[in-house]
């Protein structure tokens, strides 16, 4: 049974991190999407609330699960017994930076595999940073975002402007 993760801070959840999630199904036995608690970094919502949002949006799938880790992410790999990293690669900076981080875990942990995968066309350039900004400057991101989670990233933003 090949087990992969998903890893990321998914603050917030797109498009396009379900694109990925859809797209990889076909190619492992099960996939965790993990949440990454990341104390020095300031996210939007708290990680119970990112795990709350991924497992609303995401495809109701046996072979799916989400969670939270915090830490290397080759050491939860280790303790779940997952043998693949997950990547979504939208450009050349995302590769430069997961091809120097795959090196590393691999390194570290041999038996532990990073796989690339590119995104569909149409969420190629998009991220949370972006989409943040496009709402805090009242555009639109339908595209973007499932309709709860746009709610929700509204309700949030509007409340610290």
């Amino acid at each position: 049974m090949v087990k992969a993760i998903y890893p990321g801070s998914f603050d917030p959840v797109t498009r396009g991190h379900l694109d990925l999630i859809q797209r990889a199904l076909p190619l492992f036995d099960h996939l965790t999407v993990a949440v990454a608690i990341n104390r020095q970094k300031t996210a939007t919502f708290t990680p119970e609330e990112r795990v709350e949002m991924l497992r609303e949006v995401m495809p109701k799938d046996p072979r799916l699960s989400v969670t939270t880790f915090g830490g290397l992410v080759v050491d939860f790999c280790r303790e779940q017994g997952i043998s693949a990293i997950l990547r979504g690669v939208r450009t050349v900076s995302d590769f430069e930076f997961e091809y120097q981080m795959a090196l590393t875990n691999r390194q570290m942990r041999p038996e532990i595999e990073s796989v690339f995968v590119m995104p569909s066309a149409e969420y190629s350039y998009v991220s949370s940073s972006l989409i943040k900004d496009i709402v805090k400057n009242g555009g639109t991101v339908a595209h973007f975002l499932p309709p709860m989670v746009e709610q929700r990233l509204r309700a949030r933003l509007c409340q610290k402007l």
